[in-house]
Parts: structure tokens; sequence; C-alpha cells
């Protein structure tokens, strides 16, 4: 039995889980600061890593009452090495080498993109939906995965889609070329006058619009030999809603409010669907390409709720989408990664640095 404590901290939640055998949620602590940063309509940097000060030590002796396990039955410390927000990093990394050096632990560091892969490890067999078939018993036993599998992990600072032939075995396909689809979410969220975050909040409007209510663009992307690749592009249709509210509001600036009349659900329904649609086509043009046995999604924005019925409808092949409390960053996602990276004879140095940006592949 291999017991993994994870500490992650890359943007704005500090949060510490333990796993044990990496499929085991022991406990899982995440502390958000959603509501203080939503008064900027962002994450604000300086601020993020002022609170994971003080937050981190709580939050981590939380997970170990929770789990009702100490440091010395801890068999390794997984921490967040990057990418992410550096301040924020910072804490979570000297945190893990604090404990690392004062227990005499093994300390793995793990990619935050790595770590929203293996959420789907803790994930139980109703999170994997075959089409045509309904959903696994939620008591049932944990479905192994084979490879390869192809993984969108889509968030608010990264989209991108891997083949995964192993673990810890990666090829990136794509990626986006400007906005994240979790950030052109939040940006038109605020063209909206929507709460921040902007994916919750147009995916609860677009319940009440029609996704074919205006026609924005679907960027496919191409390579010089005229081949259509997997990458993304979503700033242009940010400004097409930004030319759609000028139609619609005469004269409308990004900072003004909208005038009574115009149709926000309608808006929201049909940027929504025009995302979903190119994250759908593209993981189900993958999956056929390299024969691929399942779909992932992960990330924030595999939390919402129209791309989760449309990728499990149209991807071909079993999909798996990690529960709710797993799509947005965590500590059990970590501690998961670092489990097959410990088994794998992963020990990391305590005097690492992290790192803000940090491919995958």
């Amino acid at each position: 039995m291999t017991t993994i404590l994870g500490i992650e901290s890359s943007c704005d939640e500090t949060s510490a889980a333990v796993i044990v055998d990496g499929r085991m949620i022991r406990s899982s602590v995440v502390a958000s600061q959603v509501d203080i940063h939503a008064q900027y309509g962002g994450v604000f940097p300086e601020i993020a890593s002022r609170i994971h000060i003080e937050s981190i030590y709580p939050v981590v002796e939380q997970a170990l009452q929770q789990a009702e396990v100490t440091l010395g039955e801890i068999d390794a410390i997984a921490v967040t090495k990057g990418p992410g927000l550096a301040g924020s990093l910072v804490v979570g990394a000297s945190m893990a080498k604090g404990l690392a050096l004062g227990h005499g632990l093994p300390l793995v560091t793990i990619n935050h993109l790595e770590g929203h892969i293996y959420a789907l490890w803790l994930a139980g067999p109703e999170y994997r939906y075959v089409p045509g078939q309904p959903p696994a018993e939620q008591s049932g036993p944990f479905i192994p995965i084979e490879f390869p599998v192809v993984v969108l992990v889509v968030s608010g600072g990264h989209t991108e889609l891997i083949l995964m032939t192993g673990h810890g075995q990666y090829q990136r396909l794509g990626g986006t070329f400007d906005d994240a689809a979790g950030e052109a979410f939040d940006k038109v969220g605020r063209l909206l006058r929507l709460p921040y975050p902007g994916g919750p909040s147009i995916q609860k409007a677009a319940q009440n619009g029609r996704a074919d209510a205006f026609d924005f663009p679907r960027v496919h992307l191409r390579s010089n030999q005229g081949q259509e690749n997997y990458d993304f592009s979503f700033s242009g249709l940010k400004t097409a809603v930004l030319r759609m509210l000028q139609t619609l509001q005469p004269g409308y600036k990004p900072d003004d409010p909208l005038e009574p009349g115009v149709p926000v659900d309608d808006l929201a329904a049909s940027f929504q669907a025009a995302v979903v649609d190119v994250l759908v086509e593209k993981a189900a043009r993958a999956a056929r390409e390299f024969e691929a046995r399942e779909v992932f999604v992960a990330g924030g924005v595999s939390a919402n709720a129209a791309l989760r019925k449309a990728m499990i409808a149209g991807a071909g092949v079993p999909v798996r989408i990690p529960p709710l409390s797993l799509c947005t960053d965590n500590a059990a996602m970590i501690a998961a990664a670092g489990h097959h990276r410990f088994l794998a004879g992963q020990r990391d140095s305590l005097d690492f640095d992290i790192r803000a940006t940090w491919p995958l592949a």
C-alpha cells in the first residue's frame, strides 16, 4: 500500500489530499479564493500568493487529520511544480520541501496538466460513459484503463489535446494559439455582464437560451500544407461576441452596461455551443486517427454540462470525465499522478525550482 500526500497551489486554490494506491481518496481539502478574486473579474496573482501563505499550513494539517494519518505514515509527498502562477507555485513547493526535509520523506514533483489527467484514475466506473449504454453502477469495480487514450485538458489556462500511450508517455497533438477555452468563457462572461467565473455563469444563462440564435464561428486551423490540425483558437470567437453586442447595442464598449432587451441567454448559449463543437470535433477526430481506446476530458471546463453531453454523444469511443469535485484544481489529482511516478522510481531533490511555464509533452 502506497500513501501519498499531495499539495497543489498553482493558481487560486490551496489544496492538500491523501491518496492511497493512486485510487482511493482518504482526504481532499480545497480552500478556494474564487469569492475574493470575483471583485477583480479574474485572479489577482499577488493576492493569490498571499492567501496561499495563510492557507497552506491549515489545509495540509486538515488533510492529514481527515485521512487519520501522520506524516510518519506517508510514503512520499507529491507537489505541483508547474505550470501556474509563479508566486502561488512557490508557496506549495516551499511547504512540500519543508515537510520532506523535516520528516525525511521522498519528494515527487508533478506537472499540473498531468495531475488533471490522473483525476480520471480517482473517478469511479459511473464516470466512464459508453455510447448506447447506461452508466455503470456507482458501487462497481474500477474499469481498467487501456492505452492509447486521447486526452482533452481544457481549463482557464490550458486547452491541450494529448495522445497518452502509457503512464508518463505523452504526445502533444495540439493546443490553443491564444485564449484557452476557460479564459474565453471568463472574457465573454464579462462582456455579457455575468458573474465571475464565466464558465458556470455562461452555462447557467445558456440553459434559458437558444444555441442556434447566433451563428458564431467555429475555427478550424490548418497547417501550411492545408491539412486541418488539432490546434485551437478562441480569440476570434470572443471578438465575434463583442461585434454582435455592438450590433445589438450600437456604440457598445466592453465596460458599458447592457441595455434591457439584449438577449444575453441566447448569446451565452450560442457562444457555448461554438466552443463545445470545436472541442468535441477535434477530440473525436483524434480518437479515430490514433485508434484511441477512450477519450478523457479533464480540467475545469470539463465541468461544463454541454461539453460533457456532447463529448459522450460524439466521441465514438468510451469517454471518461471526472466528477465535478475533481474537475477544478485539487491536490487529490496531484497525489494520484505522484503515486505512479513514485512507483516508477522518480525522486526529486529539495533544490528543485518551480516552472511557471512547463509543457507536458
